[in-house]
């Protein structure tokens, strides 16, 4: 099979696709790309460049299996501009750039593109969770149909949650609330946290098991869920700025502040304060878990002491559950759950958006 992709002529291709970003979903995009292309089924796909911040490899047809090593990539700069370059003359075949950074430069970039007729398939949640100005911008640049944006996977690794807030809107539904367990990282922390181990344990256990960011501050934060919150609110037809949630982040000012020598001793100052946390929630068989909630007039992301028969209180492992009640669910809210975190579910997701363009 893959000497028949090898020699897909330019013709035959339904889209040209580059990937920037080549960590763990990147690598991840890579390795489905080509079972998808074994099996038949993105045989009208062709890999045409990958790159990171530091170099990156583009040819006609590139072998997914090998371009997803990185020692394979040509040692050569690379800046957004290496993008414009690349799809500069636009042929028939569809340009789809994939974005599986965490980069806001990348990001910065998503309207450009699709201005440029170029569709964007993307995890980075700093395009439409970033700020308001810059979803408004991605909003516009979809509104000349030139170009298709595929943000499933900036929120719960791919559930069905982006797309049933807008097919609910755009059926005349009006949200009233969204609240949720948007972190498959904090979800595991706290459905492992027991008091068996300390805080900080689990924590480093979540960061090796590549459950947290590499620096866990960024998930202990709150900002990721506060931008998970922000898609799902500016989904629903929103208009929710990042001033507007109230965000309480898990650590203090001395651990914001270590230097990332420091950090693994430092997480240690998460344990007094959690444990205090959780003895008070076993006292009155609660359970703790980070919450984001949104209503007219107010929204939060921080830790919440959940009861047993709470509907959020029901994610287990790395399981994201998203509550929405509208003027169609008053009386019982639409609950959605499912895996929210992982290389493989997001690549998996950020592909089926991929799919879904080329099929249109």
């Amino acid at each position: 099979m893959s000497a028949v992709l090898a020699s897909l002529r330019e013709a035959d291709r339904v889209a040209e696709l580059c990937l920037l970003g080549t960590g763990g979903v990147g690598k991840a995009v890579l390795n489905r790309l080509a079972e998808l292309q074994d099996a038949g089924v993105a045989r009208h796909i062709a890999l045409v460049a990958v790159a990171n911040s530091r170099c990156g490899q583009r040819g006609s047809t590139l072998q997914p299996r090998q371009a997803r090593d990185p020692v394979a990539l040509l040692s050569r700069a690379t800046s957004m501009e290496w993008v414009d370059d690349l799809f500069s003359v636009p042929g028939s075949a569809r340009r789809i750039v994939i974005d599986a950074t965490a980069s806001d430069a990348v990001a910065a970039r998503h309207a450009h593109w699709l201005a440029q007729g170029i569709d964007v398939v993307t995890a980075n949640k700093l395009g439409q969770g970033g700020s308001l100005l810059r979803w408004q911008a991605i909003r516009a640049a979809q509104s000349s149909g030139r170009a298709r944006y595929g943000d499933a996977a900036t929120v719960g690794a791919g559930l069905p949650l982006l797309r049933t807030l807008r097919a609910l809107t755009a059926g005349g539904d009006r949200i009233t609330s969204i609240s949720g367990v948007l972190s498959g990282s904090l979800a595991w922390l706290f459905d492992r946290y027991d008091g068996s181990q300390p805080f900080s344990a689990l924590v480093r256990e979540a960061r090796d098991l590549g459950y947290t960011e590499p620096d866990p501050r960024d998930d202990l934060s709150g900002a990721d869920v506060c931008r998970k919150l922000l898609i799902l609110a500016r989904a629903a037809g929103i208009a929710l700025s990042e001033s507007e949630i109230k965000v309480t982040p898990l650590f203090d000012a001395a651990l914001a502040l270590a230097t990332h020598t420091e950090l693994d001793t430092a997480l240690s100052r998460l344990d007094a304060p959690l444990r205090l946390r959780l003895d008070a929630a076993k006292s009155r068989n609660v359970s703790l878990r980070v919450v984001a909630r949104w209503r007219e007039g107010t929204a939060t992301v921080g830790l919440e002491t959940l009861a047993f028969d709470d509907e959020l209180a029901h994610a287990a492992g790395t399981d994201n559950r998203v509550v929405i009640h509208s003027t169609r669910y008053q009386q019982r809210p639409l609950g959605i759950q499912g895996p929210g975190a992982g290389a493989d579910i997001t690549a998996a997701a950020l592909l089926d958006d991929v799919l879904s363009i080329t099929a249109a």
